[in-house]
């Protein structure tokens, strides 16, 4: 008996499309990061890329849970003493909400550099329009 390891020529890629709107972030995020790095499907293996591609619309209204919207911050740093930045989500929401999907995702994908080819394939959008109609994007259902 011999270990299937798929080849790069043999994964077929899909496009979901998923609807953000009143979607709780965090089961959103580990539910995308699920389909982004292929476990899914029969042929995952972790070594390689055989996910699909997932395009998140309406973005600006997903919902936390708790007080988070005021109390959970991000951190940016500019390279220069003093160059701290703190955002709370409530401001990322407000000026950049594809940003607040794309960082739980991140989280919840592994640290490696294969993360950031998983991470590409994610696709987020603050409204529910889209330049994805011509891949046929097909709905998944998240239960968040």
């Amino acid at each position: 008996m011999k270990t299937y390891s798929p080849k790069a020529s043999e994964i077929e890629r899909k496009w979901y499309i998923v609807d953000a709107a009143d979607k709780v972030l965090g089961r959103l995020a580990g539910e995308i990061a699920h389909v982004l790095r292929g476990k899914h499907k029969p042929t995952y293996a972790p070594h390689m890329d055989t996910g699909d591609f997932v395009v998140v619309i309406n973005a600006a209204k997903v919902k936390v849970t708790g007080n988070k919207e005021n109390q959970k911050t991000y951190f940016k740093h500019s390279g220069y003493p003093g160059g701290t930045r703190f955002t709370t989500m409530r401001e990322m929401l407000d000026k950049y909400p594809e940003r607040v999907i794309l960082s739980a995702v991140k989280g919840m994908l592994p640290s490696n550099k294969l993360a950031s080819h998983q991470l590409s394939k994610l696709k987020v959008y603050a409204g529910s329009e889209h330049p994805h109609q011509s891949q046929q994007p097909e709905p998944l259902e998240v239960n968040a």
